[in-house]
């Protein structure tokens, strides 16, 4: 799903987010995408087995351990290696499958979809969230969305 529309409902929607591949480096983009997610609202469930905790978040080591209902699964694995975390995603019952930049695996996106869920495929949840909420059209970059609005909970 590459449409505007559908992005934003998403992002609008689904406010607990398992991030599959979160890394404790501060300096990884996984780390980025997590505290911008978290900074503006979001619940973010670390899944990842090599920690106990990330930013401060019970860390899990793998979809089925989380304890509680999970709207989107954020993947930042390689792209051979989604097609696990898609048949988790089902069985947790997720929403969304969200391929992270560069994450790119047609056949679980496909099996994702069969199950109900919608699926994103080598979009950044955070560079979405941005361009169709957070206000990056303000600081002159081009977003592709045009308003005369500005956003209604930023506060100038």
């Amino acid at each position: 799903m590459d449409d505007i529309n559908t992005l934003r409902r998403i992002l609008r929607e689904c406010r607990v987010i398992a991030v599959v591949g979160l890394s404790a480096d501060w300096f990884r983009p996984s780390y980025f995408a997590a505290k911008y997610m978290m900074e503006h609202g979001y619940r973010v469930i670390p899944v990842n087995p090599k920690y106990r905790e990330i930013l401060g978040q019970a860390c899990y080591a793998s979809l089925a351990d989380i304890p509680e209902k999970v709207d989107m699964v954020d993947v930042f694995r390689k792209s051979q290696d989604v097609m696990p975390v898609a048949e988790a995603a089902i069985a947790v019952g997720a929403r969304v499958l969200w391929q992270q930049l560069g994450v790119k695996n047609e056949a679980a996106a496909e099996r994702a979809r069969a199950a109900g869920l919608e699926t994103v495929m080598d979009r950044c949840v955070k560079i979405e969230h941005g361009r169709l909420f957070g206000g990056l059209n303000w600081v002159g970059v081009n977003t592709r969305v045009i308003s005369a609005k500005r956003p209604r909970w930023l506060a100038y």
